[in-house]
């Protein structure tokens, strides 16, 4: 007997479903926002040299500002203010003749920076001068978050397979928001970056822990549905961090105003029921009994309960019950299998480097970045809901090839138009966004096909790890504009291709038997059994580690 068995009798798609659901997405409305944070409150205002101390009392004090500026503050070949350097003294002759700039002593800033408060009141970048030579400092806040989370990801996968998803859960919602709401108080640039490590260490969990209960609990029919709609909360939660960054333009605020949900995820958490499949797995039927009726309650099938014995419970089948224990290390010990694990950790690199560098270049294009990151998580609809059609009507690998180099094609477009013509720029990256966005989402449900039932689960755990990776080098990428103003859009270009052409290596899964062991991979002999059901089953495992 199966798992799916019982949950056709107690309807597996129900009020109980619907309500873990909801109780999912309200604790994962902060895992975008967090994501994307960055964006904002490391944003760098408009800034110059504090000129005060070139005030000496005499002719500087009655000069205007905008005539203190010309004195002080050194043009660049654009005619824009040097925003890191000044004169070493006032050059009156400038008043006269401003362009006479030749042979001028400058020194870098001596007395900090001034900051344009008309769109941040605070910023990282404000409270700790995190610009010019520190500008480095103010990417790598970026990264050393996402790198919490891609260490974050592997242990609460690891923890939520012993101790259980619900209590695992809880543990994520508690320390992701105490860490959170921590580094808003940060006192120095030092403290905020542990915090913000430790943050997305633990704020990963939840996101591993909700989608693989919401997804355990459902019948096959509906777990594809499930999925998109656990990637559309990603959606959903980018779109509101719009309008939150908008109206709340202290970074400290920020940080608080998004992490706030986890207050009223932790208050509904009391309703979340353990996974039952898990308790099954580990021998705790009498619980996995109580729950299970619970379900035939709400669901209002209590016609079913009396099927629901501890000797039915017994018998059912698990495929999580293995022979052996499997490791990281089965991943590389055979031939196909190390090149399988090559194949898609360097896609999942790739996909993750690409849509992550355009996520984060919300800054780049000249226009309103409020707007922007509103249309770069809004074009992720159209996006997710293609590739929902597309998966079965043309496949996974012509999906995952097809929207890499057409993100690709738009990062190469953005390389030869004008810098003026931001508009255009603006429309062709969210173009692009959405075609890294539907490669994200497709390669989730494809990767996990690809591997064996024995080491699915530590595959993603894999592949997870190596997105993560390519998110924690995007932000580094962006700073390659000091060595070329086009560099980033290059490197980035590069990546899609790469990543598509790895793609195309990759076999596809459409209507193929998933592979159940080590030995199926070394001679793939897929049966003509339907890949559905078994896809489906897994697609718990890594529906985790999303594009959003």
């Amino acid at each position: 007997m199966k798992f799916e068995n019982i949950l056709a009798d107690i309807n597996g798609f129900g009020r109980f479903q619907v309500m873990i659901i909801v109780i999912s997405f309200i604790g994962r409305f902060t895992m975008p926002c967090h994501f994307m944070l960055n964006n904002f409150i490391a944003a760098v205002p408009s800034h110059h040299c504090d000129i005060s101390s070139l005030d000496d009392g005499g002719v500087f004090r009655n000069l205007s500002e905008a005539e203190r500026f010309v004195v002080s503050i050194p043009v660049q070949q654009d005619g824009t203010p040097n925003s890191c350097q000044m004169f070493a003294e006032p050059q009156y002759h400038l008043l006269l003749n401003s362009s006479n700039i030749t042979n001028l002593h400058t020194v870098p800033c001596q007395n900090g920076w001034v900051y344009d408060n008309s769109t941040f009141k605070s910023t990282l970048t404000s409270q700790w001068d995190l610009v010019c030579d520190r500008r480095g400092k103010n990417k790598a806040t970026a990264t050393i978050f996402f790198v919490g989370v891609m260490f974050g990801a592997m242990t609460f996968g690891s923890l939520s397979d012993r101790y259980g998803r619900r209590i695992m859960l809880l543990v994520s919602y508690v320390s992701g928001m105490l860490f959170a709401v921590a580094s808003a108080f940060s006192t120095s640039y030092v403290m905020f970056a542990v915090l913000r490590f430790f943050t997305g260490f633990c704020i990963t969990g939840i996101v591993i822990v909700s989608t693989v209960l919401s997804v355990e609990w459902v019948d096959i029919e509906h777990r594809k549905l499930v999925g998109v709609i656990d990637s559309l909360s990603w959606t959903f939660g980018n779109t509101a961090f719009a309008a939150i960054a908008y109206f709340v333009t202290d970074w400290r605020w920020l940080i608080v105003s998004v992490t706030s949900p986890l207050t009223l995820a932790i208050i509904t958490w009391r309703w979340m029921p353990e996974s039952a499949r898990w308790l099954i797995a580990n021998g705790k039927l009498e619980e996995a009994q109580v729950y299970l009726k619970k379900c035939a309650k709400m669901n209002r099938t209590e016609e079913s309960v009396h099927t629901l014995k501890i000797e039915t419970l017994s018998s059912i089948i698990v495929t999580e019950k293995r022979d052996r224990a499997y490791s990281y290390l089965d991943l590389i010990r055979t031939p196909k299998m190390r090149k399988l694990a090559l194949c898609t950790g360097s896609l999942w690199f790739c996909v993750a480097t690409t849509f992550y560098g355009i996520s984060f270049n919300i800054t780049g294009f000249g226009l309103n970045i409020y707007l922007t990151q509103f249309t770069y998580a809004l074009i992720e609809l159209p996006a997710k809901l293609s590739v929902y059609y597309l998966l079965d009507k043309i496949g996974r690998r012509c999906t995952e090839v097809g929207a890499l180099l057409l993100a690709a094609v738009c990062l190469g477009i953005n390389v030869v138009v004008p810098k003026d013509m931001s508009v255009v720029r603006t429309v062709v990256a969210v173009i692009g966004k959405g075609f890294s966005s539907a490669s994200f989402a497709t390669v989730v449900l494809y990767s996990s096909e690809l591997y064996p039932t024995v080491v699915r689960q530590n595959g993603m755990g894999y592949n997870s790890f190596m997105a993560r990776l390519g998110v924690a080098v995007a932000p580094l990428i962006l700073l390659l504009d000091e060595v070329w103003k086009d560099l980033p859009q290059i490197v980035l270009c590069s990546a899609a291709v790469l990543g598509g052409i790895v793609a195309r290596t990759l076999s596809e899964t459409r209507n193929r038997c998933l592979p159940e062991t080590i030995e199926d991979i070394e001679q793939w002999q897929p049966t003509l059994e339907s890949v559905s059901i078994h896809s489906s089953s897994y697609f718990k495992r890594v529906r985790i580690f999303w594009a959003g």
